[in-house]
């Protein structure tokens, strides 16, 4: 193993670990801006798999480009979509009031 995989690999592992103590710390009410800021992130990762797809010329690197952009597609959506039920949440729901009832027979009217 080289010694620029072996670097490669440690960052990669660091960036793990240090991702998930950053997002295990946030409170449950900073989750939907954060969201949506990751939702940004994600689309800026769809241009760029849909600019590397346009570049590719042999049929590997055309499936990877294609599974690279159906799999930012996903992830893109399914933020949004996660986002928007986390902001149902925080909506109020509209209050049915009860409807009036009618005189029982045996009531006295006034």
């Amino acid at each position: 193993m080289s010694a620029d995989l072996l670097n490669a690999l440690a960052i990669f592992l660091l960036a793990i670990l240090v991702g998930f103590e950053v997002i295990s710390k946030v409170p449950a009410t900073l989750h939907t801006p954060l969201m949506s800021g990751a939702n940004s992130i994600h689309g800026i990762v769809l241009v760029g798999a849909m600019v590397i797809a346009v570049e590719a010329t042999d049929p590997l690197s055309q499936l990877l480009s294609f599974v690279a952009v159906a799999f930012a597609s996903m992830n893109v959506v399914g933020g949004y979509v996660v986002t928007d039920r986390m902001l149902q949440m925080f909506r109020k729901r509209p209050t049915v009031s009860a409807p009036a009832r009618p005189p029982a027979a045996d009531e006295p009217k006034s």
